[in-house]
C-alpha cells in the first residue's frame, strides 16, 4: 500500500545555497520519484518576527499565521539546520519558539538530516531534539540521519550527486513518511 503522506522541509538557515538548502532541495527532488511523498519547501524564516509571547494571540503576525498553516497542513516534519555556536541558529530557534503556541506541532513526525563534516553538528541535533520534544512534536530518530556533505558533492544542477547520499535522503523520507 503506497504510503501518501506530506512532509514540510524546514531550513534551520538564511544562507542561499547552503549544504543544508541543498539536502532539503535534494530531499522535494526525492521526493517527486518516490511514491506516496509529497514535500513543500518553507521559505518564510526570514520574515517572522522575534518572538514576543505579547504577539502570541489572535490575530498573529502575517508570518506566524503562515509558518503554523504550513505545520499543520502536513503529516510530518524534515529539517537540516546549520550549527552556529554549538547549537541551532538564532533565526530557526525563533522559528521553533513560535510552534510552541500553536498545537499545530503537537504529536507531528520530525527528523531532520545533519549535513555537517564528521565530529560536527552534534549541538544541533541536541539542541534540536530537546526543542521539537518540548513544543510537542514527535521525533522520529530512525529518520534521523547524518549525511556529511562537501561542496564537492553537489552536482551543477545544486543538488546532491553522490547516488549513496541521495538513496540516504531518500531512506529519511520514507522512515519519516511511514511514522506520519
Amino acid at each position: 500500500m503506497p504510503i501518501d503522506r506530506h512532509i514540510l522541509l524546514l531550513p534551520g538557515g538564511l544562507r542561499a545555497g547552503s549544504v543544508n538548502e541543498t539536502v532539503l532541495r535534494t530531499a522535494a527532488a526525492v521526493a517527486l520519484v518516490t511514491e506516496g511523498v509529497a514535500t513543500t519547501y518553507y521559505t518564510g524564516l526570514a520574515e517572522l518576527p522575534h518572538y514576543n509571547p505579547d504577539l502570541d494571540t489572535d490575530p498573529l503576525p502575517e508570518p506566524v499565521a503562515a509558518l503554523r498553516a504550513a505545520v499543520g497542513a502536513v503529516d510530518a516534519l524534515l529539517i537540516c539546520t546549520p550549527e552556529y555556536a554549538g547549537t541551532l541558529p538564532g533565526a530557526f530557534k525563533n522559528l521553533l519558539d513560535w510552534t510552541v503556541g500553536g498545537t499545530e506541532i503537537a504529536e507531528k513526525p520530525a527528523a531532520w538530516i545533519n549535513a555537517a563534516g564528521t565530529g560536527r553538528g552534534l549541538g544541533a541535533e541536541a539542541a534540536l531534539g530537546t526543542v521539537l520534544r518540548h513544543a510537542g512534536a514527535s521525533v522520529v530518530e530512525a529518520a534521523c540521519v547524518r549525511v556529511p556533505l562537501a561542496r564537492a558533492d553537489v552536482g551543477p544542477d545544486g543538488l546532491v550527486a553522490d547516488p549513496l547520499v541521495r538513496d540516504r535522503i531518500g531512506e529519511a523520507l520514507l522512515r519519516l513518511a511511514a511514522s506520519a
